[in-house]
């Protein structure tokens, strides 16, 4: 009973977290140039390919990162078979753009190389694990499709990480924001998904100790 009071509370704290991140990514369709847009150069700022690429980013990133946090709802899916299926195809396509358009922006990220590698890095992973979520499903492996989906999920839910270490790097290790900046650039993605690797361990676990004895 305390492990499932525990799973439902952290799975509360995810969606929360997911949802109030995806309401703040949609405020950039204010068309404004505000938060992270503001910190760009003025020729990255006027240049359609490169603004098309970062809303298109923002947008179908808040669009996945919203639904995928009630995927794994057990109640939900079960009780909703036909619109956990339909959300999980606008998901995966929505992750699809939104990694496309991340890796696009990538090269431009602030604080140089260190940064770009982690978001180019991170964005091509994301695109990975949607893809074969996607095929393990079409090919009928539930088991599989449920794990590349924690991979992948753990991925999406950088754009949450990435947002609670800044200011943690910031105010308890007094770094800059670009200093900041570039370790969070691996640090939102990577601890990510080692938490995902030790989730789907522990649901392989009762598996692999039947199989022992």
């Amino acid at each position: 009973m305390k492990n499932f009071s525990l799973r439902s509370l952290l799975k509360g704290l995810m969606i929360f977290l997911s949802v109030g991140i995806a309401a703040y990514a949609f405020s950039y369709f204010t068309f404004k140039e505000q938060n992270l847009l503001a910190s760009k150069a003025k020729e990255l700022l006027t240049s359609i390919f490169y603004r098309t690429s970062f809303y298109v980013h923002a947008g179908f990133g808040a669009i996945s990162l919203f639904i995928g946090g009630w995927q794994f709802i057990k109640r939900f899916r079960r009780r909703y078979t036909t619109l956990h299926r339909n959300a999980g195809k606008v998901y995966v396509i929505a992750v699809m753009l939104s990694s496309l358009a991340g890796l696009i922006i990538a090269f431009n990220a602030n604080g140089g190389i260190i940064p770009v590698i982690g978001f180019i890095s991170l964005a091509i992973l994301w695109l990975i694990t949607d893809i074969q979520a996607y095929q393990t499903i079409r090919g009928g492996d539930v088991k599989g499709h449920e794990q590349w989906m924690i991979r992948n999920y753990a991925l999406t839910f950088a754009a949450v990480t990435l947002r609670l270490w800044i200011p943690v790097l910031q105010i308890f290790f007094k770094l800059t924001f670009l200093e900041a900046y570039q370790i969070v650039a691996w640090l939102c993605w990577i601890p990510n998904l080692l938490v995902a690797e030790a989730i789907i361990y522990s649901l392989r676990k009762p598996k692999l100790q039947l199989a022992e004895k």
